[in-house]
């Protein structure tokens, strides 16, 4: 496994690198409805495919938020990003919080989109069986996206959000990241924290809200913002591209470190 590279796609050729990080239901395609309005002369964006999703989706692991990090900082390293800033949108929100915990001296900044709190995210008996059981089961699949989405997107988008799951994970890993995202608690690493950090929620979102975010993230992280999508719910990239770039880029922009190299 050591050879193991992630496989990513570079978009940008700006000084400020970030890696991206994508969710539980998509590979790095999760992010295409915000890639043609990036600011690509600011920033060099680097999205990423975690073992099981994507061009990775064969790739042998244990599928959990560690060796995600030990991954993602591997891969810096092949880039030659000493200084980067992280992205990862809810289940990806856990590897890169795990990147900042294993390497804080290499984050410039961090941002959680609908980020899984690094205390998990325990389920109640009934969601536990809705989401254990995705794996294999499609339907669950799109009740899950229209549970997150606040039950108001359109019939069409849920299928083809289940379907882009489908063809982009792998069941065997899906079902084993749900195990780690949902209930590996690592907050000790990260409390007190002084890198910036971003949280982005979105209203519609009854699971990971602003309210949770408050209570953990907000918590741990001594340079903590939130900033609340009202239009949005759990996939913020489909539903609300514009204003996330916006708040993203804003909060990265705010960094004062000087170019990289790499």
């Amino acid at each position: 496994m050591s050879s193991f590279v992630l496989p990513y796609a570079l978009h940008g050729r700006g000084s400020h690198k970030v890696i991206a990080v994508h969710g539980w239901f998509a590979d790095r395609s999760a992010f295409d409805p915000v890639l043609p309005d990036l600011d690509q002369d600011a920033f060099q964006y680097a999205l990423v495919d975690l073992r099981g999703y994507g061009e990775a989706r064969a790739a042998v692991g244990a599928y959990t938020s560690g060796e995600g990090a030990g991954d993602v900082l591997a891969l810096a390293d092949r880039l030659g990003w000493d200084r980067f800033s992280v992205i990862g949108h809810s289940m990806g929100a856990s590897v890169v919080q795990r990147v900042l915990a294993s390497a804080p001296h290499r984050v410039r900044r961090l941002v959680g989109i609908s980020p899984v709190p690094a205390s998990g995210l325990p389920l109640p008996p009934q969601q536990w069986e809705l989401f254990s059981s995705a794996a294999h089961m499609p339907e669950n699949r799109r009740a899950i996206l229209d549970l997150t989405t606040g039950g108001q997107r359109p019939a069409a988008w849920l299928d083809r959000m289940v379907q882009r799951s489908l063809e982009r994970s792998d069941p065997k890993a899906f079902r084993s990241w749900l195990d780690s995202w949902s209930g590996e608690t690592f907050s000790a690493e990260v409390e007190g924290s002084a890198v910036p950090a971003l949280a982005v929620t979105g209203a519609l979102d009854p699971a990971l809200t602003a309210e949770l975010t408050r209570e953990t993230w907000m918590q741990w992280y001594a340079q903590s913002e939130l900033v609340e999508l009202r239009s949005a719910g759990h996939y913020a990239m489909d539903e609300t591209p514009l204003e996330l770039i916006r708040a993203v880029e804003d909060f990265l922009r705010a960094d004062g470190d000087g170019p990289e190299a790499g």
